[in-house]
């Protein structure tokens, strides 16, 4: 952890991450498109770094260049799904948000329309 001598931005805090395991890529493709087109929850991008909710497939995207094993090693699975909630909005909306997109993960049907 920074402590004020080596991070000059310490007093800002800290920001959120979130993970949610969808097993698989194509499920966690599905769940944050959903989240992005239509809950407006936040933004697919590589980079997390941003004061919007930002996600990705960490598998496929920051941590392609790794083989599947270091991949297990490190606990990310192919579905994995890396959030970083931003400042815009409420907990409490961005919570919402999440919560519904996860309980139509439930109803295949419709999820897979998306």
């Amino acid at each position: 952890m920074a402590d004020t001598k080596s991070h000059s931005n310490f007093d800002y805090g800290f920001g959120g991450l979130l993970c949610v395991d969808m097993e698989t890529e194509e499920r966690a493709n599905r769940l944050m498109n959903h989240l992005q087109n239509t809950t407006q929850f936040g933004l697919m991008a590589v980079s997390l770094g941003y004061y919007e909710t930002l996600m990705s497939c960490s598998g496929s995207s920051t941590s392609s260049e790794l083989n599947a094993e270091e991949k297990a090693l490190a606990g990310i699975s192919p579905g994995l799904v890396r959030m970083s909630i931003g400042y815009i909005g409420t907990l409490e909306q961005r919570w919402s948000q999440l919560e519904k997109a996860l309980s139509r993960m439930q109803d295949s049907a419709t999820f897979n329309k998306y």
